[in-house]
């Protein structure tokens, strides 16, 4: 049996045994009300007759004569007649009249004429009155004794000559609770169907808020809700239906740097703006978003949730692409490398070939001078000029894939003339990620740009005695910000290519998260310069705290010349 059915039968029970018992406990009110209202009924009838002179004085001949009259004599007696007048007047079961002792004067039966009563009269034979529920010779009944006073005061304070009983049958007591019982059996049914038909809703309220689970099921649910949401991964968000948010997994929290909202409302989160617009009405087939949230590059996408026809709202799931962002960019940095290799091994291979040359047609001496020159200026070269101002193997070998890279789009590397670079890498991965997102954008601009020469320069300085501190500029010759201003540049999505891709392919969103790792370790990146249309084109300065090593350089060496370096100098003199 499901639960529902049971909780209905539960309230049904409950409520049919609330107005049965309700109902038992108003009809034996009202049929102690109705005894009550004849018994009162019963006393002020013998007060009655036993008041009346006529038999006041009748009961006290009888009583002062020897013996009792016998019953022939009392039926047709002044008293047969006053009760039977008086009973049949009022619909009582009886009205009976004795003398001082108990027996009989009147009755309803002329046959116990002349008897003792069949209840105790002395009660009243003592002078008090008195209401009764008991059982005669006529059957049970509710009724009164009262006194019946000699002729004399009206202070009732003379001599007892007798008493006066009156009854009412208890069956027009029950015929009495029946006419008043329908009220109380109408109320009662009215109320029990109430208390059904709320049972019924209350049923129908209890499946729609459990989707008609049982609660062993609901019980199953909310555990593996709990192990799977807190298991993975990627950040889940639940919004009810009536826009709060119901889901927020710790995985949501640590991607969106949030603290838990679950139960704030939606539409007022401070979550980025667009997750708010995928669970737009709109948007239900909307493709998957990239977003940059507390420095990370997140994509985002919604589904809506139904059971049946029932609308629950949406589901925005988070899946962290930036450690697969940053491994991309450094697998680009090894495919670029080995691009290089090959074209200097494709170099010295022609170098060796041009050494067994000579030996072949037997001009040693040439083949001795070639070889000295190759000694002395080394048998590759190095891509980028100036590299020997990069003492970091990492910073050599990445700028110069690079170069290899920009070369193949017709775009120019090279290294600034105040470059300057001591110390060693200690944290690649974000020297990777900004650098390489810096130079990525300067040889598209440079690419796009409508300059005659196209080139790219970067300078780096490091300040590796202080925090470890590496400080990058990077201009190119493009066309600049088309008219963007210092900070929109690093908004999300922000481009200024002709033809943008979607945002799910990542374009627009590389100065957002250079800038947001730059200021997770406490540094910056900004515009220095917006550039202008033919050449230059834009500068950008980036700081990047904790990612330089000592340099194992005397503090005098590292003395910054006299015409000044770095980025800041570089700011007038780049391009």
């Amino acid at each position: 049996m499901r639960f529902s059915t049971q909780t209905l039968l539960l309230q049904l029970g409950v409520v049919l045994l609330v107005v049965l018992l309700s109902g038992a406990v108003h009809a034996w009110l009202v049929y102690d009300r109705i005894g009550t209202e004849a018994e009162n009924q019963a006393l002020t009838l013998a007060r009655t007759v036993a008041a009346d002179p006529d038999v006041r004085a009748d009961v006290q001949d009888i009583s002062k004569e020897e013996g009792t009259p016998p019953p022939p004599v009392l039926l047709q007696g002044p008293l047969q007649a006053a009760a039977e007048a008086a009973r049949v007047r009022t619909g009582a079961l009886f009205v009976v009249i004795t003398d001082e002792t108990g027996l009989r004067l009147a009755h309803p039966e002329p046959a116990r004429l002349g008897e003792r009563v069949s209840t105790d009269p002395s009660v009243a034979l003592g002078g008090e009155e008195i209401t009764t529920r008991n059982t005669g010779t006529l059957g049970p009944s509710a009724g009164a004794k009262v006194p019946v006073y000699a002729p004399g005061p009206a202070d009732r304070t003379g001599t007892i000559v007798g008493e006066v009983s009156v009854g009412y049958s208890v069956e027009s007591l029950t015929r009495s609770l029946a006419r008043d019982i329908v009220p109380i059996a109408l109320t009662a049914g009215g109320a029990l169907l109430a208390g059904v038909l709320a049972s019924f809703l209350l049923r129908h309220r209890l499946q729609r808020l459990t989707l008609g689970l049982e609660p062993e099921e609901i019980s199953t649910l909310v555990h593996d809700q709990v192990a799977v949401l807190q298991g993975v991964d990627d950040g889940v968000i639940g919004i009810a239906a009536d826009g709060r948010i119901s889901v927020f997994n710790a995985a949501a929290s640590r991607l969106l740097d949030l603290p838990d909202i679950t139960g704030q409302d939606w539409a007022s989160a401070n979550v980025p703006g667009q997750l708010k617009q995928l669970t737009r009405p709109a948007a239900q087939d909307a493709e998957a978003v990239e977003v940059v949230a507390g420095g990370r590059v997140l994509v985002a996408s919604a589904r809506k949730a139904w059971h049946r026809k029932e609308d629950l709202g949406w589901v925005v799931m988070l899946r962290d692409r930036t450690e697969l962002q940053q491994l991309t960019r450094q697998l680009d940095a090894v495919g670029t490398m080995s691009t290089a290799l090959r074209a200097q091994r494709h170099e010295f291979a022609n170098q060796l070939h041009t050494i067994a040359g000579f030996m072949s047609i037997g001009q040693h001496e040439q083949a001795k001078t070639y070889l000295e020159r190759l000694s002395a200026t080394g048998p590759l070269k190095f891509p980028v000029e100036q590299a020997e101002l990069l003492q970091d193997p990492y910073l050599q070998a990445f700028i110069g894939a690079k170069s290899v890279e920009a070369s193949e789009r017709g775009v120019s590397l090279r290294i600034g003339p105040e470059t300057l670079v001591r110390g060693h890498v200690v944290d690649p991965q974000d020297v990777t990620t900004v650098l390489g997102n810096l130079i990525d954008n300067a040889v598209s601009a440079a690419v796009g740009g409508s300059a005659a020469e196209r080139w790219v320069e970067v300078e780096l300085l490091d300040d590796a005695g202080h925090g470890g501190t590496l400080h990058i500029v990077v201009a190119d010759s493009g066309d600049g910000l088309a008219g963007a201003g210092p900070e929109e540049v690093f908004a999300e999505g922000f481009t200024t290519a002709a033809q943008p891709s979607a945002a799910a392919a990542g374009q627009g969103f590389g100065l957002a998260l250079v800038r947001n790792l730059a200021r997770r370790r406490g540094g910056e990146v900004r515009v220095l310069e917006s550039g202008t249309p033919g050449g230059p084109g834009a500068v950008f300065m980036a700081t990047v705290p904790g990612v330089m090593g000592g340099t194992g350089v005397r503090d005098d060496d590292m003395d910054a010349p006299e015409t000044g370096t770095g980025p800041t100098a570089r700011k007038d003199s780049i391009g």
